[in-house]
């Protein structure tokens, strides 16, 4: 009959299109499973340990394996975690280095960036419970110095990084927090010292130095402008997706007058931000400050005719 002849018709358009999308699907997993071979051959070649990737893998496996129940194989994007995990071990363990422990230095710095990210992150009260008082290493007394100064109470807060810099005179991320506490806590003059510091030992951070110049525009000290334009080019030239980075070009080059030159900051940091009708009027404006033709004229045109950046 008719109704069967064009169910066939349409199974026949369809079958192909769902083989195609099968095959697409089957070489994402593969794709997938090579990643996972080339990070435990990538760790082996640096002689570390893949045991630490497998057990990460295998604590996610554990949270998906409910969600995965059911589930077709062969319309997964990814392998089935079981899977995967099963593949992961046989072909981790087998590495020479497998039970090899991390350098102590290397787990340190892993160790306080998880305590920075978690002071920044999280509630005070669980940050507390993660890093207590009686935890005196040096990662949870990083993170309760960070917690305190962002609750409140600086002069705690600075008591707790100085003790901590008195121990580690030489990394910078110390004395970068002590001056992000008093830069957020409206004592930016006071907190230029340590950000100059902070800078220099951690050869020249961009993010770093944008905090630096951020303290400089902050004082209303025009003494400081001149050094803050030539901090921030340079931060923004090396970290040139930093909004925070060109939004304090423009408030410094604001203060010296160069308004062409503060409209193209302020483009670029709008347009990063995401917000691009702003960045088309300041870059707009910036264009009939600049003489036709010249580097900053470029530029603003450029954010005029461009297309949002995506998120």
């Amino acid at each position: 009959g008719n109704n069967g002849l064009a169910n066939a018709g349409a199974a026949a358009i369809a079958a192909p299109q769902e083989v195609i999308r099968r095959t697409l699907l089957s070489y994402q997993r593969q794709q997938e499973e090579n990643a996972d071979r080339a990070g435990v051959k990538f760790l082996t070649a640096t002689q570390q340990s893949p045991k630490g990737m497998y057990e990460t893998f295998k604590r996610f496996t554990g949270e998906s394996l409910f969600a995965a129940r059911g589930a077709d194989p062969y319309l997964q994007s990814h392998p089935m975690p079981a899977e995967r995990v099963a593949a992961l071990q046989e072909f981790a363990s087998s590495s020479p280095f497998w039970n090899k422990k991390d350098d102590p230095a290397l787990q340190l710095r892993h160790d306080m960036v998880r305590a920075k990210i978690s002071a920044f992150m999280e509630r005070p009260e669980t940050v507390y419970r993660r890093y207590p008082q009686t935890n005196d290493s040096m990662p949870a007394r990083y993170a309760r110095a960070i917690s305190t100064y962002l609750h409140g109470d600086l002069r705690s807060a600075l008591t707790q990084i100085d003790a901590l810099i008195q121990v580690q005179p030489n990394n910078p991320y110390f004395y970068e927090v002590r001056g992000q506490a008093l830069l957020e806590s409206g004592k930016p003059a006071e907190a230029i010292p340590a950000l100059r510091k902070a800078a220099q030992l951690s050869n020249n951070s961009p993010l770093i130095e944008m905090l630096l110049g951020q303290a400089l525009v902050g004082t209303d000290n025009k003494a400081y402008t001149d050094d803050a334009v030539r901090i921030l080019r340079a931060a923004v030239a090396r970290e040139p997706e930093a909004a925070l980075g060109y939004t304090q070009l423009a408030m410094a080059y604001g203060r010296k007058g160069e308004y062409a030159e503060a409209d193209l900051a302020s483009a670029q940091a709008a347009y990063l931000r995401g917000d691009n009708k702003t960045a088309r009027e300041l870059a707009t404006r910036a264009k009939t400050r600049f003489a036709v033709g010249t580097p900053g004229w470029v530029k603003a045109d450029d954010i005029v005719a461009a297309k949002p950046p995506r998120n």
